[in-house]
């Protein structure tokens, strides 16, 4: 284990240990602190949070584009603030912490034994909604989590979640999406943040403008399960209330071979990503390279590819 990854691993246990134990509002506070900090050093994170947020407002000023990404260090801290004392949230704070627009969608969807696919992006705090899920709504579900370096670093992260009442699959490896599979055949729910593809395998869409690629892994369960497959778009707002939205189904094409029904399913989501990403942008947490340009700019399309559904 390297000095880096050791350090990675101290941190983020002294948040899970320190954090939770903070009264809320000074908790809050310190993560603007924290985020403030960061964004005056504009390191990488930052600047690419910023190059990302000029994607979605390609009409923005640089001092717009600023304030928005100090916004949006402000809001990525409340996530790791929010994650780190959830384990410490009574069921009371966290039933009371998520608000649920169109729960319709997934409930009903469930009552018909079909099982549900819910897709996100990496809107506010998908760990709040998934304990919420757990807690309010008392439906378990199956995620699967990035194979983080140090081992133990994604230890902590896999007992945080499954603390939380989730079933955590790596994402590595081939049994993941067999496992995932049988959850949905048995009419359970699978929860997965699919804005950004981890395995170079995934599927290109347009997203705002340009090329970006995207996890097959949602189309391609609900094609081979019958699941329904529903996006879900998360935002904060004044309030310590966060704010959700689950979208319409994504329907499996009439026609179609196998790839190109996943080709269309998954610019559906990616546009209905971009429809809460836009409505919210300070919102999304996306501090990685996304689009291919950004990936590699000689594998960049020449075109601008057509919306594929």
């Amino acid at each position: 284990m390297s000095i880096q990854e050791r350090l990675s691993d101290a941190l983020y246990g002294a948040g899970w240990s320190t954090v939770k134990r903070l009264p809320e509002p000074v908790a809050a506070r310190l993560g603007r602190t924290v985020a403030d900090l960061a964004w005056k050093q504009r390191g990488t994170g930052v600047r690419r949070l910023e190059s990302n947020y000029a994607r979605v407002l390609p009409d923005a000023s640089p001092q717009q584009l600023a304030a928005l990404s100090r916004a949006g260090m402000r809001s990525y801290l409340r996530y790791w603030m929010e994650s780190f004392r959830l384990p410490a949230w009574s069921s009371e704070r966290i039933r009371t912490g998520f608000a649920a627009k169109d729960l319709h969608y997934l409930t009903e969807g469930l009552a018909a034994g079909k099982g549900v696919v819910l897709a996100l992006p990496h809107l506010a705090n998908w760990d709040l909604a998934g304990a919420w899920v757990t807690t309010a709504l008392g439906i378990p579900f199956t995620t699967v989590a990035e194979r983080l370096k140090p081992e133990t670093l994604y230890d902590r992260f896999v007992a945080y979640r499954e603390g939380l009442g989730m079933e955590v699959l790596p994402h590595s490896g081939g049994t993941a999406f067999g496992t995932l599979a049988r959850r949905l055949r048995d009419g359970g729910l699978v929860c997965l943040v699919a804005d950004r593809d981890l395995s170079a395998s995934g599927v290109e869409v347009e997203f705002f403008g340009e090329t970006a690629r995207m996890p097959a892994g949602p189309a391609l369960l609900a094609q081979q399960t019958g699941a329904l497959l529903l996006p879900v778009t998360l935002w904060y707002d004044d309030s310590p209330v966060m704010q959700g939205r689950v979208h319409p189904p994504v329907e499996v094409p009439q026609s179609g071979t196998r790839r190109e029904k996943t080709s269309v399913m998954t610019q559906a989501l990616a546009d209905a990503f971009a429809s809460g990403i836009a409505d919210h942008p300070e919102d999304w947490h996306m501090l990685q390279r996304l689009w291919l340009k950004d990936l590699d700019p000689a594998k960049a399309p020449s075109h601008p590819r057509q919306d594929a559904s």
